[in-house]
């Protein structure tokens, strides 16, 4: 293990060498991701910048750009979400506001002096509220994610590590960054 001081802190990293790259648009990210995980990388051994929160908390930074952070030991990380992960949430947020209120609904109609239009009332009147917000709470899980990365490319890109073990797996990582518009790819021999 390697020690690293600095004014504020002391902070420890691991001898495990870690490629980084830059990127400019989240679809080229998300297929350099996709490639790194085919070819045996585990998703706990890549890792994004933070989110402007924990760069504020961690740093105490208001601006920042990516240079300055791709070789920060202290640079917050967070895992990589993919679209289609975000959709699969909004869905989960939509379809469970929505079947709270289903089951609320149907619970209306298996008492005795339920009649078939108290039934059909309960239904609406709990459905569509339920659904429009679960709606709004789905929509702002998807704002988030798309202005966490729209955010980092206004500040000069997003920035990817992936740790590697071994020289075989550098070696891919490095390949597979620069083939997906990777700027700045290189290895650093530490890791957070």
């Amino acid at each position: 293990m390697n020690e690293m001081d600095t004014e504020q802190e002391r902070l420890t990293a691991i001898n495990v060498p870690e490629a980084v790259g830059v990127f400019d648009t989240f679809e080229d990210l998300q297929q350099a991701f996709y490639d790194l995980r085919m070819v045996g990388i585990h998703h706990s051994d890549i890792s994004l910048l933070g989110d402007e929160k924990a760069l504020k908390e961690k740093l105490g930074k208001a601006y920042w750009r990516s240079s300055e952070l791709e070789d920060d030991p202290r640079a917050p990380r967070a895992h990589f979400v993919s679209e289609e992960a975000i959709g699969e949430l909004e869905g989960a947020i939509i379809g469970g506001f929505f079947f709270v209120a289903s089951y609320i609904a149907m619970a209306a109609l298996l008492t005795p002096v339920s009649t078939l239009a108290a039934s059909i009332a309960a239904i609406a009147i709990g459905g569509s509220p339920a659904a429009v917000i679960g709606t709004l709470l789905a929509g702002r899980v998807g704002k988030h994610h798309k202005d966490y990365y729209a955010q980092q490319i206004e500040h000069g890109g997003i920035l990817l590590w992936v740790r590697v073990r071994d020289k075989e797996r550098e070696e891919l990582a490095v390949k597979i960054l620069e083939g997906h518009s990777g700027r700045d790819v290189h290895v650093h021999d530490w890791s957070e």
